[in-house]
Protein backbone atom coordinates (compact mmCIF):
# COMPACT_ATOMS: atom_id res chain seq x y z
CA UNK A 1 0.00 0.00 0.00
CA UNK A 2 1.26 3.72 -0.76
CA UNK A 3 0.08 6.93 0.08
CA UNK A 4 0.45 10.23 -0.81
CA UNK A 5 -0.08 12.41 2.08
CA UNK A 6 -2.64 15.70 0.94
CA UNK A 7 -5.89 15.62 2.54
CA UNK A 8 -6.48 12.81 4.71
CA UNK A 9 -10.13 13.42 4.20
CA UNK A 10 -10.73 13.09 0.46
CA UNK A 11 -8.97 9.73 -0.26
CA UNK A 12 -9.15 7.86 -3.55
CA UNK A 13 -8.28 3.98 -4.12
CA UNK A 14 -6.64 2.59 -7.02
CA UNK A 15 -6.89 -1.46 -6.78
CA UNK A 16 -5.17 -3.57 -9.21
CA UNK A 17 -3.27 -6.86 -8.10
CA UNK A 18 -0.75 -5.09 -10.86
CA UNK A 19 1.58 -2.83 -9.09
CA UNK A 20 2.57 -0.58 -12.24
CA UNK A 21 -1.26 -0.71 -12.97
CA UNK A 22 -1.25 1.17 -9.29
CA UNK A 23 1.79 3.62 -9.91
CA UNK A 24 1.16 4.76 -13.32
CA UNK A 25 -2.57 5.62 -11.89
CA UNK A 26 -1.23 7.10 -9.13
CA UNK A 27 1.17 9.39 -10.65
CA UNK A 28 -1.48 10.85 -13.42
CA UNK A 29 -3.75 11.40 -10.66
CA UNK A 30 -1.04 13.04 -8.26
CA UNK A 31 -1.92 16.19 -10.43
CA UNK A 32 -5.57 16.59 -8.73
CA UNK A 33 -5.50 18.67 -6.06
CA UNK A 34 -6.86 17.87 -2.42
CA UNK A 35 -7.00 14.06 -2.74
CA UNK A 36 -4.98 11.40 -1.04
CA UNK A 37 -4.32 8.42 -3.07
CA UNK A 38 -4.18 4.87 -1.81
CA UNK A 39 -2.80 2.18 -3.62
CA UNK A 40 -3.73 -1.47 -3.41
CA UNK A 41 -2.72 -4.82 -4.68
CA UNK A 42 -4.48 -6.40 -2.49
CA UNK A 43 -8.18 -6.30 -2.89
CA UNK A 44 -8.91 -7.82 0.30
CA UNK A 45 -6.76 -5.41 2.15
CA UNK A 46 -7.96 -2.48 -0.13
CA UNK A 47 -11.69 -3.76 1.59
CA UNK A 48 -9.88 -3.51 5.31
CA UNK A 49 -8.49 -0.01 4.61
CA UNK A 50 -11.63 1.39 3.01
CA UNK A 51 -13.58 0.02 5.46
CA UNK A 52 -11.78 1.75 8.34
CA UNK A 53 -12.10 5.08 6.57
CA UNK A 54 -15.27 4.42 5.07
CA UNK A 55 -16.95 7.78 5.20
CA UNK A 56 -13.45 9.65 3.62
CA UNK A 57 -13.50 7.75 0.30
CA UNK A 58 -14.55 9.80 -2.53
CA UNK A 59 -13.52 7.18 -4.81
CA UNK A 60 -12.57 3.90 -5.84
CA UNK A 61 -10.84 2.54 -9.21
CA UNK A 62 -10.95 -1.75 -9.12
CA UNK A 63 -9.37 -3.70 -12.01
CA UNK A 64 -12.33 -6.46 -12.36
CA UNK A 65 -9.90 -9.39 -12.33
CA UNK A 66 -7.90 -9.94 -9.07
CA UNK A 67 -6.92 -13.10 -7.35
CA UNK A 68 -9.11 -13.37 -3.60
CA UNK A 69 -11.98 -11.12 -4.66
CA UNK A 70 -12.55 -9.83 -8.30
CA UNK A 71 -13.55 -6.34 -8.59
CA UNK A 72 -17.40 -6.41 -8.96
CA UNK A 73 -17.62 -8.23 -5.36
CA UNK A 74 -15.31 -5.30 -4.17
CA UNK A 75 -17.66 -2.47 -5.29
CA UNK A 76 -20.76 -4.05 -4.25
CA UNK A 77 -19.31 -4.43 -0.73
CA UNK A 78 -17.75 -0.83 -0.61
CA UNK A 79 -21.37 0.36 -1.72
CA UNK A 80 -23.11 -1.03 0.89
CA UNK A 81 -20.89 0.72 3.18
CA UNK A 82 -21.48 4.25 1.73
CA UNK A 83 -24.16 4.75 -1.00
CA UNK A 84 -21.74 8.01 -1.66
CA UNK A 85 -18.52 6.68 -2.50
CA UNK A 86 -18.05 6.49 -6.46
CA UNK A 87 -16.92 3.64 -7.71
CA UNK A 88 -14.98 2.73 -11.63
CA UNK A 89 -14.56 -1.06 -12.53
CA UNK A 90 -11.51 -1.53 -14.84
CA UNK A 91 -10.46 -4.25 -17.33
CA UNK A 92 -8.34 -5.48 -20.21
CA UNK A 93 -10.92 -7.71 -21.04
CA UNK A 94 -14.65 -8.01 -22.65
CA UNK A 95 -17.13 -7.15 -20.26
CA UNK A 96 -20.87 -8.51 -20.96
CA UNK A 97 -23.04 -4.98 -22.08
CA UNK A 98 -25.90 -6.58 -19.82
CA UNK A 99 -23.28 -7.21 -16.87
CA UNK A 100 -22.18 -3.91 -16.91
CA UNK A 101 -25.74 -2.10 -17.86
CA UNK A 102 -26.96 -4.17 -14.82
CA UNK A 103 -24.59 -2.49 -12.36
CA UNK A 104 -24.96 0.22 -13.19
CA UNK A 105 -28.39 1.04 -13.29
CA UNK A 106 -28.06 -0.55 -9.43
CA UNK A 107 -25.10 2.19 -9.09
CA UNK A 108 -22.57 -0.29 -7.85
CA UNK A 109 -20.53 0.94 -10.87
CA UNK A 110 -20.02 4.40 -11.53
CA UNK A 111 -17.92 4.47 -14.36
CA UNK A 112 -15.65 1.88 -16.84
CA UNK A 113 -12.37 1.96 -18.08
CA UNK A 114 -10.87 -0.21 -20.95
CA UNK A 115 -7.86 -1.07 -20.42
CA UNK A 116 -5.29 0.16 -22.05
CA UNK A 117 -6.40 3.70 -20.82
CA UNK A 118 -5.43 7.25 -22.02
CA UNK A 119 -4.06 9.20 -18.89
CA UNK A 120 -5.97 12.32 -20.07
CA UNK A 121 -8.95 10.01 -20.39
CA UNK A 122 -8.48 8.51 -16.73
CA UNK A 123 -7.62 11.92 -15.23
CA UNK A 124 -10.76 13.54 -17.33
CA UNK A 125 -13.22 10.28 -15.57
CA UNK A 126 -11.76 11.17 -11.86
CA UNK A 127 -12.35 14.45 -12.08
CA UNK A 128 -16.06 14.03 -13.35
CA UNK A 129 -16.03 11.47 -10.49
CA UNK A 130 -14.80 13.80 -7.76
CA UNK A 131 -17.00 16.42 -9.13
CA UNK A 132 -20.17 14.13 -8.96
CA UNK A 133 -19.61 13.40 -5.44
CA UNK A 134 -19.38 16.76 -4.42
CA UNK A 135 -22.52 17.30 -6.00
CA UNK A 136 -24.36 14.52 -4.48
CA UNK A 137 -22.85 15.12 -0.79
CA UNK A 138 -24.12 19.21 -1.06
CA UNK A 139 -27.63 17.64 -1.82
CA UNK A 140 -28.07 15.28 1.03
CA UNK A 141 -26.91 18.21 3.08
CA UNK A 142 -29.63 20.44 1.70
CA UNK A 143 -32.25 17.73 2.42
CA UNK A 144 -31.63 17.30 6.04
Amino acid sequence: MVVDAVNKDRLVGIVDDEQDITELFRDALSTINGITIFTFTDPILALEHITINNEKYMLVISDLRMPGLNGIELLKKLKKMNTFVRTMLMTGFEINDRIFQELTKKEIINGFLQKPISLHNLQEDVNYQLHTYELQKQEALIKT
